[in-house]
Formats: structure tokens, sequence, C-alpha cells
């Protein structure tokens, strides 16, 4: 990524549950690079069901990317976000999806990413639907659902 790109991050976070306790830090700016990068940097992280990170960039789309041992899966909130940033079109790349010009904003990946942790692929098909909320906002509704919510928030000063 270019260094305006690592600018328009807004944060990038790694969630993972160990001992059954959630831990929510900041990823470092040079573990952002690209997909798999980031998948690298996850697997540092002993969570008991994988390691999420959830990144906003540019208060325009959200990354997620999960690491459960030699599996990566991604979902990227916007496409349509590919032919402008590195690491929307590392997500895309990954997914092996092509992205048209005429193409209309949709997510691409997994939508089911973290079904398992709480929030069903229908559920995050609507968040990512709601053009009403911004990125944070939907990352946050994400963590709540999987149970680290408050926790997400502090971090990213979301707190009331």
């Amino acid at each position: 990524m270019t260094d305006a790109e690592v600018n328009a991050v807004d944060f990038a976070v790694v969630a993972y549950r160990d001992e059954g306790d959630w831990n929510v830090a900041r990823l470092p700016s040079r573990a952002l690079d690209d997909v798999d990068t980031i998948a690298r940097e996850l697997r540092r992280y002993p969570g008991e069901s994988g390691a999420l990170a959830m990144i906003s960039v540019d208060e325009d789309f959200v990354i997620l990317v999960r690491v459960q041992g030699s599996l990566v899966r991604v979902l990227l909130s916007d496409a349509t976000a590919a032919p402008d940033w590195t690491l929307a079109r590392s997500a895309v790349v990954h997914l092996g999806v092509h992205v048209g010009v005429d193409d209309d904003q949709a997510p691409a990946g997994d939508l089911g990413i973290v079904a398992d942790m709480g929030v069903s692929a229908a559920d995050m098909g609507a968040l990512l639907d709601d053009f009403d909320l911004y990125p944070e906002e939907v990352l946050s509704e994400i963590a709540r659902g999987i149970g680290f919510g408050e926790k997400f928030d502090e971090l990213v000063d979301l707190a009331d």
C-alpha cells in the first residue's frame, strides 16, 4: 500500500478468543499491505476459533479477514473499491472475483465468515446493505453480535 492508503485506514483491529475471553488489539500498519500479509499477522494470535481482522478504510468500506489454521476467509463490503484501493484489490484477487467498471456496489467474499460466532450470513448481508451505516458502525454491530462489542468500541473510540 502507498503511504496515502496507509493513512486512509481508519483503523485495523484483530479480535481473538483465548481461554474463553475476547481480546481486541490494533493491527500494525505494516501488516496491512494485502490479504496475505494480514493473514500472516493473524496467525500470530492464539484464537480458539481463529483470529479476525476488522479493517475500515477511508470511511468507505470494510474488510474482514479470518484465519483458522491454513484457512483464510475474506469479506469485502464493496468490491467496487478494488480499482481504487490496493487492499480491496488484494481481497478480490484472493477471492478470484472480477470487478467490472460498471458493477454496482456489492460485497464480495464469505458473508458467513463469522456465522459460527453469532452473526449469520443473512445478518451480515443486511448490515452491508444498510448504506446509512458508516463502516465503523457496521464493524461495531458485527463485534457486538460476536460478543466483544464493548471492547471494540472502546479501542476504536466509539464508546459513549
